[in-house]
């Protein structure tokens, strides 16, 4: 009798790091579920064992990131605004294929596999927290949700042009990040 193939936490892992890295490097159209299983050392039954298919496979890529944003930002909250903002670059710098995959909506065009709701809405709450903080702190009668939309907007932009390579006629990206944040704060939460 055949032992049963155990599919553990550390496959499960491989699998996610592998499809992220396939699926950013080669669109989602190119990759099969084979290429995912070969990257990582493991069987198509693996995926279809752990996760159910592909879109299945995509979501729990796309939840990942997003739990690991969360937790970058989670742990940035207790110092304000600034180092949540600095948090968000260093994050979107430091994982680049799952930043993509999480924003730019590269997986919509060929398979529906969005992020599961409450662990997106997870890593927007530091953000949101942050924002109420500081707009009660000065009385504001802004409505929380939409400057948190501005502010998130605003970083979005600028990480996403800094990981299109596109050109900045002098400075760095550093600089333009940083005097971004600092006009963010100036903007909504300064008298």
């Amino acid at each position: 009798m055949a032992r049963p193939i155990l599919h553990n936490d550390d496959v499960r892992a491989q699998l996610l790091e592998e499809a992220a890295a396939l699926v950013a490097a080669r669109g989602v159209a190119a990759v099969s579920l084979r290429d995912i299983a070969a990257a990582a050392g493991t069987s198509t039954t693996a995926i279809y064992s752990l996760f159910g298919g592909k879109q299945e496979l995509l979501t729990a890529v796309v939840d990942d990131g997003f739990v690991s944003f969360a937790a970058s930002q989670s742990e940035a909250a207790p110092d304000g605004l600034l180092a949540l903002g600095r948090a968000y670059r260093r994050w979107a710098l430091e994982h680049p294929s799952l930043y993509s995959l999480m924003f730019t909506g590269s997986l919509g065009t060929y398979i529906d596999c969005p992020p599961t709701p409450e662990v997106a809405s997870d890593a927007i709450t530091p953000l949101l927290t942050a924002v109420s903080g500081g707009l009660a702190a000065i009385s504001s009668t802004e409505p929380p949700s939409a400057v948190a939309g501005a502010v998130w907007g605003q970083v979005h932009g600028l990480v996403g042009l800094e990981l299109a390579n596109a050109p900045l006629p002098g400075g760095t990206w550093t600089q333009a990040y940083e005097t971004a944040l600092q006009g963010i704060v100036r903007a909504y939460f300064e008298m």
